[in-house]
């Protein structure tokens, strides 16, 4: 049978949706998603991740055209969609069996660890890179299942949803929670990207412990943003609360290996750890007094506060 623009067609119209509770919107409002971000050149090879982009678009279609009382979890649909079978799964290592066995995954953290990403039938992804296919599937989707929201959709496609909430947050600095704001697992995800995002771009993509910038021809980078007063704790996602620093000293300063003074130099315990390095390179012990790389804009200088409590939780002073 030739899988052509027909017979997906019929697939997007006919998808196995649960309807116990009234019809479940989840896999219709995910190939909304993914044909936003075709649209948009964010999904240029098959390979769709559970990315923060993925997400938060994921979370722009929910609220705009679902009504009814479902939870909006993206890990259901990016798991459960391989049973209309054009949606495949590519496990992380370790996990291929469960996959096989189709072990039923419920939450983003799980399947985040168990796959790698989703593909699509290769025919589908084609469809997808075409306009004026990714256009006729669109209008197949929003009249199969969200037919009263027909003239939202060329206004939702206009954004990116993850990039406006990345901006938001920079314009304010960053946000504090309350315990009641984070118990949605995909906002959680998403606020977790924009902060970590928008902290490595005040630091210019550096690792403000030993400077290293490594970014790839698309993007990707070497650096994460940091909380120095742990988030899970404190809630803090103020810019002022982070810190660049590559994978090494990431885990490095959350195992208290070094801290930071109030003049920003670089603290290293005494016979906290032993190292060897090669003639090349210098290891933590070689940075100690040090500066750190402080970000370009001053108002988000790293908390005096924050450092404190971090000496102070690892004995650092």
């Amino acid at each position: 049978m030739t899988k052509g623009l027909t017979y997906y067609a019929k697939k997007f119209a006919n998808l196995r949706v649960d309807k116990a509770r009234g019809t479940a919107p989840h896999k219709p409002i995910l190939l909304l998603t993914v044909l936003d971000l075709c649209e948009k050149g964010l999904i240029s090879r098959n390979e769709v991740y559970l990315s923060p982009e993925l997400t938060a678009n994921f979370l722009k279609f929910w609220h705009q055209f679902v009504s009814s009382d479902h939870h909006s979890n993206i890990a259901l649909p990016f798991f459960h969609l391989t049973g209309d079978k054009f949606w495949h799964l590519m496990p992380n290592p370790g996990f291929e069996a469960a996959i096989q066995a189709k072990v039923k995954i419920r939450t983003l953290p799980a399947l985040r660890s168990a796959v790698k990403y989703a593909y699509l039938d290769g025919e589908l992804f084609a469809l997808l890179q075409n306009p004026q296919s990714r256009t006729e599937l669109t209008t197949i989707l929003i009249q199969a299942w969200f037919p009263e929201k027909g003239n939202e959709i060329a206004e939702s496609f206009k954004y990116d949803e993850f990039e406006s909430v990345q901006q938001s947050l920079f314009d304010s600095g960053g946000a504090t929670y309350k315990v009641e704001d984070l118990r949605d697992e995909d906002r959680i995800f998403v606020r977790n990207a924009a902060f970590r995002r928008n902290v490595v771009k005040l630091y210019d993509q550096r690792c403000a412990f030993c400077k290293t910038r490594v970014v790839s021809w698309d993007g990707l980078n070497i650096v994460d943003g940091a909380h120095i007063q742990p988030f899970s704790e404190f809630r803090d996602d103020r810019f002022v609360n982070g810190l660049a620093l590559c994978k090494n000293h990431h885990w490095a300063f959350d195992h208290g290996w070094f801290g930071v003074d109030d003049d920003y130099r670089i603290v290293i315990p005494q016979e906290r750890f032993m190292e060897e390095a090669p003639v090349q390179s210098r290891g933590i012990m070689g940075f100690k007094e040090e500066q750190i790389e402080l970000p370009k804009d001053r108002r988000f200088m790293p908390s005096m506060e924050g450092l404190k409590w971090h000496r102070e939780k690892w004995g650092l002073i």
